[in-house]
């Protein structure tokens, strides 16, 4: 298998008929719509170290995907790196709901004193937007906001001013989609005297090299996701990097099943530093699950491992249709490894 450029280890490479039969695809039910879907199909594989998650996005590629199925078969042949933490702190996660449902919305994330609130949704409005985070601070101590790069840099100037007339943010990520333009918004926002810490995800998550918006001046926070980034390893790696440019990572969900979330929460584990709450506490955000809901406790989740029950598999199977179409997405991916 050939490392990608932040691994910590080598990683093995089962033969495909393995693979094959140690996958499972499942169909899992969402509450609300988010980012744009409403069910979450995941290929899952058991190894002889346990569970691991194969979940690229549909509009990914097959090369970008590839480090999807390097991260779960980590998980399921190799098992986590060492852990420095017994539990970890996470962020409510606020889709691009009407602000009267925000009380229920975070009712699921008991004891958060942090959260993540959508912006920049197609179809809705600024101040659609304005009224959600009025309407989430008055429940937590810390407020982000996520455009997923939804924003033009004028577009991110007018808005973050909005949404800092009722309080500050910890950081804004992704408010724009480019790097060019994430570091213009920080000249800018610097400029005007209100600044707003930005943190990248897309921009880090799906670049040939996570450093460059680092170099470039663009971010002050990097949002990291163990799936996209190879695997719980090559993102310790990468943070590793980015501690010594002053930036720090929060290891957040790239909309995983539970058996993603422990890769997020062992990864989060293992780091030496953890100032920044997580974005790991997703898991609300289904109806079902292949495994039963990690308890939340003062705003934190315990690290441990995760096997999906039984019935539950059975009960979320995807059609066989879906889940050829996941099985010959795996083999694609399994020969670029």
């Amino acid at each position: 298998m050939t490392e990608p450029r932040h691994a910590g280890l080598p990683c093995p490479r089962p033969a495909l008929d393995d693979l094959r039969a140690a996958a499972t695809v499942v169909s899992l039910p969402m509450r609300v719509r988010f980012r744009g879907i409403t069910v979450r199909e995941v290929l899952l594989l058991r190894g002889p170290a346990g569970w691991g998650e194969f979940a690229p996005f549909p509009e990914y590629g097959d090369t970008e995907s590839a480090a999807w199925l390097r991260s779960a078969v980590e998980s399921a042949w190799i098992g986590p790196p060492p852990a420095q933490r017994a539990a970890v702190d996470v962020n409510a996660t606020v889709p691009a709901v009407d602000a009267a449902r925000v009380p229920e919305i975070l009712a699921r994330f008991p004891g958060a004193r942090t959260a993540k609130v959508k912006v920049a949704e197609k179809g809705q409005t600024l101040a659609d937007d304005v009224a959600r985070v009025a309407a989430v601070r008055e429940h937590v101590d810390h407020v982000r906001v996520d455009a997923n790069g939804g924003w033009s840099v004028d577009e991110a100037v007018t808005a973050l001013t909005a949404l800092t007339t009722g309080g500050e943010l910890q950081y804004a990520e992704q408010p724009c989609a480019t790097v060019p333009e994430l570091v213009d918004l920080r000249r800018r926002l610097a400029d005007r005297g209100a600044p707003v810490p930005i943190a990248a995800d897309e921009s880090i998550r799906r670049a040939d090299d996570p450093l460059r918006v680092v170099r470039a001046g663009a971010a002050d926070v990097a949002v990291v996701k163990v799936a996209p980034l190879g695997g719980m390893r090559a993102l310790l790696s990468l943070a590793d990097e980015l501690a010594g440019h002053g930036v720090s990572v929060v290891v957040s969900s790239a909309l995983d099943s539970a058996v993603g979330i422990g890769a997020g929460l062992a990864a989060a584990a293992a780091l030496p530093r953890l100032p920044l709450a997580c974005g790991l506490g997703t898991g609300g955000l289904f109806d079902a699950d292949v495994a039963a809901p990690r308890p939340m406790s003062g705003g934190r989740l315990e690290v441990a491992a995760v096997s999906p029950d039984p019935d539950r598999l059975v009960a979320l199977a995807a059609s066989p249709q879906r889940t050829a179409w996941w099985l010959d997405r795996m083999a694609r991916c399994h020969a670029l490894l």
